[in-house]
């Protein structure tokens, strides 16, 4: 097994865009090898010059960039690193893509729209990238999307370890919408076999959504949510579903989610609700210290990320690790 097995700091590189570099120093420090310099700058006219400070020559390289904001010049950053390796003769070129922001763009639900998901899936390939490594895709489609071997790895494992220190009864699960809730039934499994119901949401805009009740309401003899959910944004649709919790007669609320963005000032928002207790999401986008309030709780992906390198490294299965392979979406 790889656990059991040495890299060789020579064989690999890892470089970091300017999206993450906290998760990235430590998915190399979970591997034990170095963090290579990266030197990104900008001309005058705004153009971005990038340099890998290592060689690469006949390495496995690995990437790390989340498309955080400003999301089109980390996606600038990454492609342009992945055309560098690439001319610099790397072996193996791997994007490991934490949050891949673009996935929420998977179909054409209106006319003359572009399914981003899949042109930024074709420019990832034709920058370079032989492989990539991503967390949580929004939808299960965005996976066919690329044209390159792509493994969407599952963040559930590091909340179960969160929240098996805690008293989970008389707590159920609740998905925003119908689309989440199969990824919630099995996050409940996990938990113990906690009960499940999902929200019956319609979005009217990108910032406003409506619920107009619980699927499958199982919220008797309840007193406890986890409202469990990929992505909170603008956090529109959680505010509106925990509002909804509360005039059902639940008492405390936690909020999970594995990429926590929090746009426009939605943890103080969501935060301000009393019942509110908790809200836990991972390390895939970074928040700064300015962001961090007493309610929010950053769990690391950063071992899962290490674990996948290292085991896809040693050309090991990584099922264990994957997305679907744990019944997810």
């Amino acid at each position: 097994m790889s656990e059991h097995q040495t890299l060789n700091p020579d064989d690999m590189r890892i470089f970091s865009g300017s999206s993450n570099n906290a998760l990235a120093a430590e998915i190399a420090r979970c591997l034990g090898v170095p963090l290579c310099d990266t030197k990104i700058q900008r001309f005058r006219n705004d153009n971005l010059e990038i340099q890998l400070g290592t060689s690469v020559r006949s390495r496995n390289v690995y990437i790390i960039q989340s498309l955080t904001p400003p999301v089109n010049d980390h996606l600038m950053e990454l492609l342009m690193m992945l055309d560098i390796a690439r001319s610099a003769s790397a072996k193996e070129v791997h994007a490991v893509i934490p949050y891949y922001s673009f996935a929420r763009s998977d179909k054409k639900n209106r006319p003359r729209i572009s399914i981003t998901a899949r042109l930024v899936a074709d420019l990832l390939a034709t920058a370079g990238a032989t492989h990539v490594l991503t967390m949580m895709l929004h939808s299960p489609q965005v996976h066919g999307f690329f044209s390159v071997p792509t493994d969407p790895l599952t963040s559930r494992p590091v909340f179960q370890e969160y929240f098996a220190r805690q008293d989970l009864s008389s707590t159920i699960v609740v998905a925003p919408d119908i689309g989440s809730a199969k990824s919630a039934a099995r996050f409940a499994k996990d938990l113990g076999g906690l009960p499940v119901a999902a929200g019956n949401k319609e979005r009217v805009s990108d910032t406003q959504v409506v619920i107009s009740g619980i699927i499958g309401n199982q919220l008797y003899g309840c007193a406890r949510a986890l409202i469990y959910d990929d992505e909170i944004a603008t956090g529109g649709t959680t505010l509106e579903l925990a509002r909804l919790l509360v005039s059902e007669g639940i008492r405390e609320i936690q909020l999970v989610c594995t990429h926590g963005l929090f746009a426009n000032n939605a943890i103080e928002r969501l935060g301000a609700i009393p019942e509110v207790t908790g809200i836990v999401t991972t390390d895939t986008i970074y928040h700064p210290p300015t962001m961090h309030h007493p309610k929010l709780h950053i769990v690391s992906v950063a071992h899962v990320f290490a674990d996948a390198i290292r085991q896809n490294f040693f050309g090991e299965s990584i099922g264990d690790l994957f997305v679907f392979g744990h019944g997810d979406n």
